[in-house]
């Protein structure tokens, strides 16, 4: 049987901030649910840290390890802790840029086209910034920021408008003069 975990003294200003904490709409609703621990427990101070954790939505376990966390750090001790992990390979900025270059529309920029496709955004951006992006990266970005849904439709680039020496420079002259429009029905 495991050592009922004690609140420590909480100062008032540490109170008020975390029943602000814990009543807040904005904040990660980890950090909330971890300050209703600490929050549970000052309004009942007889409420165990195990118990305390089950009101505020979390399983039996963690109760006691956030009453412990707060007990040594305070609210900084509610935060998440970093992750092991593999860092980032490109940072904040990168990702800015790309987001405010898919925004702009090409023809803007100088483009001979109109609309972005994913190649053309990743052929702009490493001329621009010098930084290339993967194909998963730029989409995985976009989709994340919810621009596939809103403003952005990605267009497939047809192989023969791409590779200049596919183009055919007579093309209008060999296709000959466009069909009239057909006169309306009476």
């Amino acid at each position: 049987m495991s050592n009922r975990v004690f609140l420590r003294r909480v100062t008032p200003e540490e109170k008020q901030q975390v029943q602000r904490l814990a009543r807040s709409q904005t904040a990660p609703i980890r950090l909330v649910q971890r300050a209703r621990i600490i929050a549970g427990m000052l309004d009942a101070p007889e409420l165990s840290a195990t118990a305390a954790g089950i009101r505020a939505g979390l399983s039996n376990a963690v109760g006691a390890k956030w009453v412990g966390r707060f007990n040594q750090e305070g609210l900084a001790g509610l935060e998440d802790r970093p992750r092991s992990g593999r860092p980032r390979t490109h940072s904040e900025a990168v990702r800015s840029e790309l987001i405010g270059l898919a925004l702009q529309k090409p023809s803007a920029l100088g483009y001979p086209f109109a609309l972005w496709t994913l190649e053309r955004l990743q052929d702009a951006f490493f001329e621009r910034e010098g930084v290339h992006l993967s194909d998963s990266t730029i989409w995985t970005w976009m989709d994340e920021e919810g621009l596939m849904q809103k403003s952005l439709r990605w267009r497939r680039q047809e192989s023969w408008f791409r590779d200049p020496e596919k183009r055919d420079p007579e093309f209008a002259e060999k296709r000959g003069p466009s069909l009239p429009h057909t006169s309306a029905r009476s």
